[in-house]
């Protein structure tokens, strides 16, 4: 540029250094800050019990009663249902049908509480505070058993959470670094395959080191090295598939769609800092299919329900991955092949 040359006006250099495509990822940036900021509070900032199995056993007229009652609490908090004894009580506990079942005895001033915070202590711990409560108004009291307990070194219950947060993590990211690597669209569906067996071989990898991480190394779960594997193994396959696949479909952008589903609305519905029943309607409707929620049910089951009502979770996770693979082919296969 010659010294006499009129310098460039604000207005151009702005248009020059900030491109209407740069504009539009700004205002997307944007949009998930405020999204991850209203899910997060919507989902977690006013916990209360909504519609929760709950087990009751009594002799035949005191259960009904009971049923009754707890059908008719403000809020609906309780799902009550009649169940013949103690030892139906507590394989539903294990097999995850209900969260809590209150055993009364109209003989005694003490009715006895079964819960199972390895499902999550604060579901648990509500549960606990509610019946007490009731039972107060009846002038009784509550013991509680912890059928199914959380481990020692997980006492709150949240490492399946955290454990299944850094799978997805690593699935997205790992499909994120292909894209910036190589373009976020493949060019032909050769390409495309080589990307999903990247994946899977990472999503291989990532799968052991986690269920390594949890199990030998630091003892924070219970249950086998080889079954957390083989499910952390397909948790980062799905999310890592489902980011080809946004991207085959929206280039980079698919990123953020991807960020949108796992993160914004996937991590606070996925039952970890609050189980499904805490959670607001909307947030525990999605919560189980997304992978987090898919996920930590899953790994919960694994850990402290010895592998029980896991099928669901599982279709979950296979749809997605499926879905996932299926859609990162069609959309290469739109690419003319390179010369």
């Amino acid at each position: 540029m010659h010294a006499d040359s009129p310098r460039p006006s604000f207005g151009t250099e702005l248009r020059d250094a900030v491109t209407p495509r740069a504009t539009l990822l700004v205002v997307g940036v944007l949009a998930l800050q405020l999204l991850f900021i209203a899910s997060y509070v919507g989902a977690l900032h006013d916990p209360k019990p909504r519609d929760v199995p709950f087990g009751v056993v009594a002799p035949r007229a005191a259960a009904g009663q009971a049923v009754a009652r707890l059908e008719r609490l403000p809020g609906s908090p309780l799902d009550p249902r009649a169940l013949p004894d103690e030892a139906t009580a507590r394989e539903q506990l294990r097999n995850r049908d209900i969260d809590a079942a209150l055993l009364i005895d109209p003989a005694a001033p003490t009715d006895t509480l079964l819960v199972a915070s390895g499902g999550g202590r604060v579901l648990s711990t509500a549960l606990t505070t509610l019946t007490t409560n009731l039972e107060a108004s009846q002038r009784r009291t509550v013991r509680t058993v912890d059928v199914v307990p959380s481990a020692t070194r997980d006492p709150n219950g949240l490492s399946p959470f955290y454990l299944v947060v850094g799978w997805c993590v690593g699935g997205y990211l790992c499909a994120a670094a292909l894209a910036i690597s190589a373009g976020a669209k493949p060019s032909d569906p050769r390409r495309a395959v080589l990307r999903l067996l990247v994946t899977a071989l990472f999503a291989a990898v990532g799968g052991l080191g986690g269920a390594v991480i949890v199990g030998p190394v630091l003892d924070a779960l219970p249950g086998s090295t080889a079954a957390y594997w083989g499910l952390g193994a397909l948790i980062v396959f799905a999310v890592g598939a489902a980011t080809l696949a946004f991207q085959g479909l929206f280039g980079t952008v698919g990123i953020g769609l991807v960020i949108l589903l796992v993160v914004v609305l996937g991590n606070p519905s996925a039952g970890g800092a609050l189980p499904p029943p805490l959670l607001p309607p909307f947030w525990k409707a999605v919560g189980p299919a997304l992978p987090p929620g898919a996920g930590t049910w899953a790994t919960r089951s694994l850990a402290y329900f010895e592998g029980n009502a896991m099928a669901s979770a599982l279709l979950v996770l296979a749809a997605w991955a499926a879905a996932g693979t299926a859609i990162t082919l069609l959309a290469a296969a739109r690419h003319p092949r390179p010369r």
